[in-house]
């Protein structure tokens, strides 16, 4: 099996730690006092969430799964549109690596030829006059036997998309410098740099798409960008809407 191994994970300016196992890499960091950036990545976390606590599937040695915390100079309540920064730099990272075809899809999962391929968590909360966030990351890095079936969708893994497929150490790493370079341009400079590139990457740009609200209504219209927070912006029949809270459940060409 490939293992990881911090000394083969380079971040430059971030500590970095592997476990073989954990409940969940993003509640560790969260119950630490972060100074500066800590990477832990894990070959298997037995309590893994994504949104709205779901569970996240990963068999040993099939997933790039890790979370990144970092002090911010940012208060907690101005970190609207994090997740959205996180995703556009995890995806340019992939690209980069010959994954030409990964793509977003709102508001926070990595898509390969339109099946899911990963998923960010972005978790903040106040520290002295800033915030601290950790985001996790977990990417499908091999197929793992029943994945698709279990979850009733598409799943996607980098072994799919690249050739030859590299260690899960270099995925790591190569993730990990993206999104911390992004999330610092993001703490001095903000959101909107990230906005163009975000439409850029989204799989569903411009596409007519179905919405599940947080409060399970259904909403429908065509994909129209991103408002100033990262909120997906909606062209209605009844005008513009915003949506901070739901799921993209389906989507068509306009």
């Amino acid at each position: 099996m490939d293992r990881l191994d911090a000394s083969a994970i380079r971040v430059p300016g971030a500590d970095v730690r592997v476990v073989a196992r954990c409940a969940s890499t993003n509640l560790t960091l969260l119950g630490e006092r972060l100074q500066r950036p800590v990477l832990l990545a894990a070959d298997e976390q037995t309590a893994g969430r994504g949104r709205r606590g779901r569970r996240w599937h990963s068999a040993p040695g099939c997933g790039v799964l890790f979370s990144l915390g970092l002090p911010l100079q940012r208060a907690a309540r101005d970190l609207g549109g994090l997740s959205i920064v996180a995703g556009v730099a995890a995806v340019r990272a992939l690209r980069a690596l010959g994954a030409t075809d990964a793509a977003l899809k709102w508001p926070n999962d990595l898509l390969a030829r339109g099946a899911k391929l990963g998923g960010i968590l972005v978790q903040t909360r106040a520290q002295g006059a800033g915030s601290a966030a950790v985001i996790g990351i977990g990417v499908n890095y091999r197929n793992a036997a029943g994945l698709a079936a279990r979850l009733r969708r598409g799943v996607a893994a980098l072994e799919d998309c690249l050739q030859p497929l590299p260690p899960r150490n270099a995925v790591i790493g190569a993730l990990a410098r993206d999104v911390l370079a992004a999330v610092h341009a993001f703490d001095t400079k903000g959101f909107e740099p990230f906005r163009s590139d975000w439409d850029a990457l989204h799989a569903h740009a411009g596409q007519r798409l179905r919405v599940r609200l947080a409060n399970g209504r259904v909403l429908a219209g065509v994909a129209a960008g991103l408002a100033a927070d990262g909120a997906l912006q909606l062209r209605t029949r009844g005008g513009l809407r915003v949506v901070r809270s739901g799921s993209v459940t389906r989507a068509r060409p306009a």
